[in-house]
């Protein structure tokens, strides 16, 4: 009885007991195996073939040291001979260089000094900017130089002698630089993107010498050259391999065209000819007949060609450029289908089946918010009003950018629908009934259309009716903007106009430059500028207005003995921005990085690094828009600001706005205001009042040339002060600081309030 309950206890664990068991049999059996196979043959084989054994495996290749020991690591330190000169190690500004990568393709044109400002120009126009680099050769310049082109002058302009130096030119300047380089004549149309894919499925380091081959004259010969009027290319190699014999070839190969004696020039010294076909890749080109309409031309060789030739002339070159466009269009669309259909077929597959496929198919889903703050607002328009404007007012006049882009969805609308249901209907857009849009920043701007469409059947009949659209169009593809190197070091001169208006707030703005700069010893130097009227310049000498400034500007000196705070001292009715930074800029290198700041401006070290990124020598000038708080009577009124806000202050943007319509802030280098300054010469000769009618944001957008820069900065805070806008200023500048002045008050629903309350207060 005790027995078998105690077999029913454990019946259920027996398969476990059985099996633990059974493994630890058959696991004792194979570890009597190993060992007692231990000096077979094959054990020698794999110790004498250093194969990872057991740690105490006796039979290790005396040759690696220790023995049966294991692998003790020697730590080697480093000791420095006083005797031997430091050497510095220079590490190169970009990964690739250090590690050898190249680009892929080189192009070099061959032009002369009759066709530099035609053909070549249009060569530059259409596929130049396609490549990485694009060089024009000629043998002579011409007196004026096409603007944007890179052109190499070799002095002579004999055929031969311009291909011998070019060849030399490429190799000894770029050999190591580029991998491919393709040789070309400016009457020959190239497709950029179709040679730069070429090249990325051939092998580098291999010899080639590529295009149409074509005979040596007489034909007697097996090898061939390439003809220079469809382009060839060279491989990097090729090139270091032929520069010990061109001098050779240019003396011993008589030839008049270039092309047939770089050919001979390969052929005796290096034995290659040129080829076609390499790595199962073709060079594909298409010669052009004589009166040939390129919009005709539909035949599989001529789309699908790498070059063309020969061009007659630079309006059929734009010709070309314009058919060929077309063609990689429509292979783009089609490509498009295809692959959505694809997605299609692919979705059935997925968790979420057909309804998991987006539309439109392979554009990113509709973002989705996750609360109620971040819910996208759609825009409701007609076509003449939109009624979401950019100064928070209920109904504005559709104007500019906005017009054009309803006026082109519109256009696009009804030619989709057109395409849709042609032959059997076809429409025609009577009015805009609503329309609505919204910008997702996952996929693009999208819009719901609600259109009254006229259509009319094949039979002549006619009706009107309502139909609704969605459409979206898609965010491209992201281009990213090469930009020089710039780096966080350099200094900053920070310059700070201040009138006897202004001198109130200095006291602040002082502190605040101590605080952020001084203290933390950032690469920061301040001038100030004491602008004067005549009559507190009459009286200097016994009262001088900013004599509290310069006694403050003392005591930060003394504060930091190694601080030198200079100032300059200017008399005018009209402190015009432009006249005060012609004086300092004289006084300044031309390599300065000015900060052009307000004594409102709260100066840290954020916004110091960020106008060192964003102003870029003869490049790029930054205009931040500053962040303005509200006047804090009309914010709170008869309330104090908690301690938490005002904690919370300190971190982050306070009550206010960011102040689109002051230009005071600016970053810029001396040598780009100077070069401005120079080209607007000409025109203050006939109007010398121009200069009181311009801000410095105003010439670099009229004379700079160089890319204006100007966006929010949530570092840059200017507290509320209620400023007084000086009526001699040209009507643009008074008409904005108004604008800025009205604006800084409160926001729309604070100054509603605050009339609101005064409302009740008169009425009681």
């Amino acid at each position: 009885m005790r027995l078998s309950s105690f077999l029913a206890v454990f019946r259920p664990a027996l398969p476990l007991i059985l099996g633990l068991s059974l493994g630890c049999s058959l696991s004792l059996l194979m570890v009597s195996w190993t060992q007692g196979d231990a000096d077979d043959s094959c054990g020698d084989e794999l110790g004498n073939g250093r194969l990872p054994v057991g740690r105490g495996d006796a039979r290790r290749d005396p040759r690696d040291g220790g023995g049966d020991e294991d692998f003790q690591p020697r730590v080697v330190p480093y000791h420095k001979d006083p005797n031997k000169p430091h050497k510095k190690v220079l590490r190169t500004r970009y990964i690739h260089t250090e590690l050898g990568i190249r680009e892929r393709l080189l192009v070099g044109v061959l032009t002369s000094r009759a066709t530099l400002n035609t053909l070549a120009v249009a060569v530059n126009r259409t596929v130049a900017h396609r490549f990485h680099r694009t060089f024009f050769f000629t043998g002579l310049r011409s007196p004026k130089v096409p603007h944007g082109m890179t052109v190499v002058a070799h002095g002579d302009d004999r055929p031969v002698w311009l291909m011998y130096e070019t060849v030399r030119h490429l190799n000894q300047h770029y050999g190591s630089d580029y991998d491919w380089f393709l040789l070309a004549q400016d009457d020959t149309y190239m497709q950029a993107d179709r040679l730069s894919e070429l090249v990325g499925h051939l092998s580098a380091g291999q010899d080639l010498y590529m295009g149409r081959a074509e005979e040596f004259i007489g034909g007697e010969e097996k090898a061939r050259y390439c003809h220079g009027g469809y382009g060839y290319l060279l491989s990097r190699s090729l090139l270091a391999r032929l520069q010990p014999h061109l001098d050779t070839c240019r003396n011993d190969i008589l030839s008049v065209r270039p092309d047939e004696w770089l050919g001979r020039c390969i052929i005796d010294y290096l034995g290659l000819s040129c080829v076609e076909v390499y790595q199962e890749m073709t060079y594909r080109y298409f010669e052009l007949g004589k009166n040939a309409d390129p919009e005709r031309e539909d035949s599989i060789q001529f789309k699908t060609a790498f070059t063309v030739h020969p061009i007659s002339e630079p309006n059929l070159m734009y010709r070309l450029h314009k058919r060929f466009s077309q063609i990689e269009l429509e292979w783009t669309y089609v490509q498009i289908q295809q692959l959505q259909v694809q997605i299609n077929n692919l979705s059935d597959l997925t968790p979420e089946g057909k309804a998991g496929v987006t539309w439109p198919v392979g554009i990113n889903p509709p973002f989705k918010p996750r609360t109620r703050f971040e819910v996208i607002n759609w825009e409701y328009f007609t076509e003449e009003h939109i009624y979401s404007c950019v100064d928070s007012s209920p109904k504005c006049e559709m104007r500019g950018a906005d017009r054009a882009d309803v006026s082109a969805v519109l256009e696009v609308a009804v030619e989709r629908l057109n395409e849709r249901y042609q032959p059997q209907l076809r429409f025609r857009k009577r009015r805009l009934l609503n329309g609505y849009r919204r910008f997702d920043p996952t996929r693009g701007m999208e819009y719901v259309l609600d259109l009254a469409l006229e259509a009319y059947t094949q039979k002549g009949h006619s009706q009107v009716l309502a139909k609704r659209v969605n459409l979206l169009r898609p965010l491209s593809a992201v281009e990213i903007i090469p930009m020089p190197y710039v780096t966080e070091a350099t200094r900053v001169q920070v310059i700070l106009p201040v009138t006897a208006q202004d001198q109130d707030f200095v006291g602040n703005f002082l502190d605040m430059f101590v605080m952020n700069t001084l203290d933390t010893h950032d690469n920061v130097l301040l001038t100030f500028l004491f602008i004067y009227d005549p009559f507190d310049a009459q009286r200097v000498s016994q009262t001088d207005v900013f004599a509290g400034i310069k006694a403050m500007i003392g005591e930060v000196e003394k504060r930091y003995g190694d601080v030198k705070i200079p100032w300059i001292s200017v008399k005018t009715e009209v402190p015009s921005q432009v006249k005060l930074m012609d004086i300092i800029s004289k006084k300044h290198p031309v390599d300065t990085l000015f900060f052009l700041a307000g004594v409102w401006t709260e100066i840290n070290a954020d916004f110091l690094n960020r106008c060192r990124m964003n102003a870029i020598s003869n490049w790029q000038v930054f205009f931040p828009i500053h962040f303005q708080e509200y006047n804090p009577a009309v914010m709170y009124r008869d309330q104090q600001p908690s301690a938490a806000s005002s904690a919370f202050a300190s971190e982050s943007l306070r009550d206010g706005h960011f102040d689109r319509h002051v230009f005071d802030e600016a970053c810029f280098y001396n040598a780009d205001y100077m070069t401005s300054r120079t080209k607007m010469a000409a025109d203050i000769l006939d109007n010398e009042e121009l200069l009181e009618s311009m801000d410095v944001y105003d010439i670099f957008v009229r004379y700079s040339g160089l890319h204006v820069f100007r966006a929010v900065e949530p570092a840059l805070i200017q507290k509320y002060v209620r400023r007084t806008c000086n009526p001699r200023f040209s009507e643009d500048i008074y008409h904005r600081c108004v604008l800025s002045s009205l604006q800084g008050l409160g926001s729309r629903s604070h100054l509603a309030m605050a009339l609101f309350e005064q409302e009740q207060a008169n009425s009681t």
